[in-house]
């Protein structure tokens, strides 16, 4: 149950790419996190896109557009070696939508925020790890 957000100055992504990141995105962050590939867990991979304004992002060169994918698991969800893997190829899908290439690698910043166990609610109710690899697996938490 992955949350991403994108930033991205207005205008820093090709037509294609601002129609496109979200899913691509949220896909991403379900793959490493080995969710299965199915209508319930795509429908619980939120995604954000947030465009800043003309001007409001900017480095001490002022050298083009910069990006931050915040991407928010549940903890214990990413082994390193899938924290890698993610942050690899969402960085590959942003310089897609912005129409850049991998030299401009250093313009995407992915920031994995795990959530603590029992501070992730849904649906009014907190939802454990446990309970969410119970999903993947088809079984029941405790059983």
């Amino acid at each position: 149950m992955p949350m991403v957000q994108l930033t991205a100055p207005v205008g820093a992504l090709t037509s294609e790419g601002r129609v496109s990141i979200q899913r691509e995105l949220a896909a991403v962050v379900l793959r490493w996190e080995g969710a299965p590939d199915n209508e319930f867990f795509r429908s619980q991979a939120w995604s954000y896109l947030h465009e800043l304004p003309q001007h409001a992002q900017t480095t001490a060169e002022d050298d083009g557009p910069r990006f931050r994918v915040d991407v928010t698991v549940p903890q214990g969800a990413l082994s390193d070696r899938r924290k890698a893997g993610l942050v690899k190829d969402a960085t590959a899908a942003v310089l897609d939508a912005a129409g850049l290439v991998k030299a401009d690698a250093l313009r995407v910043w992915v920031l994995i925020h795990e959530q603590a166990e029992g501070t992730w609610g849904a649906g009014g109710e907190i939802i454990r790890y446990a309970e969410l690899v119970s999903l993947v697996e088809g079984t029941t938490p405790g059983a």
